[in-house]
């Protein structure tokens, strides 16, 4: 894939970042390809010249996203890509960087080869959340990492009833449930006691947070599956959904989460040398 116009997004402007977002912004100037910034990367360069706008308008615009931060920013604008099947590139400048793996220290040589063509497309599944109150849509969002429902400012646990395609899987009494994709199983998912899932399997994971009866234990479903979680009526205080830890809605009892596979994956841009399971040993300190 040839690309004609790139879009730059930065997590803030601290002295790192501005480095190498200015860095980045030259080489792909010098490279000839048209490019635009969010307005965090537009102050890191602070040129009068340079195209800024925001999220939703750059994914009409674009054919690339290069993200400068750590995977909270790049979960952050994958939720604004997505739809239009824009492949995102990550430049880590955060902690870990499951996702986020080009080093700014070879930015110029990295992604040179990328922009020549020299790279692998890995596709990550998405869920879709719909949060329903009285047959009522009251939000909706989609998730790279993982869907959550949570107590709401109190250590008490809730009562969650949980569904796969109409069929009940249990009633859960718990801190919590994370309904998480394959990418999400190295985050919260994975704190919680769940299992690593490689990107290509397609499983969605149903973890519980901190159950009452130890015997709940995480469950893998085919991706395809619907599930349709309630937060049972007799619940006596408010709970929590969280997509992505982007989006978080207020949960009355009696609410109802729709979550299902999103019909568009995420691509996700490497070097053709990229192994997820180098990444494994590298993040976690396998093999040390």
């Amino acid at each position: 894939m040839h690309f004609n116009s790139i879009g730059i997004i930065a997590k803030s402007n601290d002295a790192q970042i501005v480095e190498t977002v200015r860095a980045l912004h030259d080489f792909i100037q010098d490279y000839g390809v048209k490019v635009c910034c969010d307005i965090k990367a537009s102050a890191c360069i602070a040129k009068a010249s340079v195209e800024t706008i925001d999220l939703d308008q750059m994914a009409t615009k674009i054919d690339l996203a290069i993200v400068v931060g750590g995977d909270g920013t790049l979960l952050k604008v994958a939720h604004h890509m997505v739809d239009h099947g824009i492949p995102i590139v990550g430049i880590n400048q955060g902690r870990l960087g499951f996702l986020a793996d080009i080093s700014p220290q070879h930015l110029q040589q990295d992604l040179g080869k990328i922009l020549a063509g020299e790279y692998l497309q890995e596709d990550r599944s998405v869920l879709v959340a719909s949060m329903m109150r009285n047959e009522q849509q009251m939000s909706y969002g989609i998730a790279v990492n993982d869907v959550v429902i949570h107590a709401r400012d109190i250590v008490r646990m809730i009562e969650i009833d949980t569904k796969i395609n109409d069929a009940t899987l249990n009633t859960l009494r718990a801190d919590g449930l994370i309904v998480a994709t394959p990418t999400g199983s190295t985050a919260y998912a994975l704190s919680g006691g769940g299992p690593i899932v490689h990107p290509s399997v397609a499983a969605t994971l149903l973890v519980p947070i901190c159950p009452h009866t130890l015997s709940y234990r995480p469950i893998a479903i085919d991706e395809q599956s619907r599930i349709e979680i309630t937060y049972a009526t007799h619940n006596e205080f408010t709970a929590v959904l969280s997509v992505d830890g982007q989006i978080n809605s207020k949960l009355l009892p009696g609410d109802r989460i729709i979550i299902e596979h999103a019909s568009q994956p995420l691509h996700l841009l490497h070097l053709n040398d990229y192994s997820y399971f180098n990444v494994l040993r590298q993040k976690l300190n396998w093999s040390q």
